[in-house]
């Protein structure tokens, strides 16, 4: 049962707390969970919640149906004649409008301050692949497939998804998956470090819950360091890195947590923490 439900203005996306975490799902499955303007608002909205919310110690980001996103909903662009279409919107402005979302959404999730986790029960292509990627981990099913999808449409790509791939599995294998937009099984997804495991479909969801509910329960303030630090190392300088580590760790020290879980260590029980 949920604890809080958030109300996201829409249909297209469904977000709740259970246990400190908060589950986030993508709810268009008659499209695979495509994206739509509704849907990016409620993430954004979700995400703002999530980022300040006392009682959310981690996100789960999901989909319904059997998919976990589609990307841009390509049937809906074909409709309105293109993703640059008619629109009335100067391009500008539509640049402006996509750099805000995109920050809002996968920048969010890649610099929130606590750990987020995607949940792929099926297909995750494009800039739902690319959201995935933005996550600190990603769980899927056997049945979830991964494409970047971009090149087949005439894209190059959006939502950070060449900026955390490359990341994720360095820049040849990168390019290589843009450019040819082959489709990923969860075998070599997961060889490739793309997912961090894969669970049979049936409990994929009850898993990543078991592993959210743990993070959230962990100690906070010591993560929302840990995560600056790991994103920091990926593409800062050497020297940066070990000063920010210095000062995250013995600002750790002083806390209640850090405190309670070395008493809990010499009793030999596990610590509780309470994000002071």
């Amino acid at each position: 049962m949920s604890d809080r439900i958030f109300d996201t203005g829409t249909d297209d996306i469904a977000t709740e707390v259970i246990d400190g975490v908060m589950r986030i799902t993508l709810n268009r499955p008659e499209r695979r969970n495509a994206m739509s303007g509704d849907m990016l608002r409620g993430l954004v909205a979700s995400l703002a919640d999530a980022e300040v919310a006392t009682d959310v110690g981690s996100v789960v980001l999901t989909g319904a149906g059997g998919a976990f996103c589609a990307g841009g909903d390509v049937k809906g662009m074909a409709e309105s004649g293109g993703e640059g279409g008619n629109s009335a919107v100067q391009y500008d402005a539509r640049v402006h409008m996509q750099r805000r979302d995109q920050r809002d959404t996968a920048g969010k999730l890649y610099e929130l301050p606590k750990p987020t986790i995607a949940v792929l029960p099926g297909p995750a292509a494009g800039a739902g692949l690319s959201i995935a990627l933005s996550c600190d981990l990603r769980y899927a099913s056997p049945n979830a497939i991964l494409t970047t999808a971009f090149a087949r449409v005439g894209f190059s790509g959006d939502y950070g998804g060449t900026y955390f791939m490359s990341r994720l599995i360095g820049s040849a294998k990168a390019r290589e998956l843009y450019f040819l937009s082959e489709k990923v099984d969860m075998e070599q997804a997961e060889r490739l470090g793309l997912v961090n495991g894969v669970f049979p479909e049936e409990s994929l969801q009850d898993e990543a819950m078991t592993i959210a509910r743990r993070l959230a329960q962990g100690p906070t303030i010591a993560y929302r360091y840990m995560k600056e630090n790991l994103n920091r190392a990926v593409h800062g300088e050497m020297g940066e890195c070990l000063d920010m580590e210095a000062a995250h760790h013995i600002h750790c020290g002083k806390t209640r947590d850090h405190k309670d879980a070395v008493q809990a260590f010499v009793d030999k029980r596990e610590p509780e923490f309470h994000g002071q």
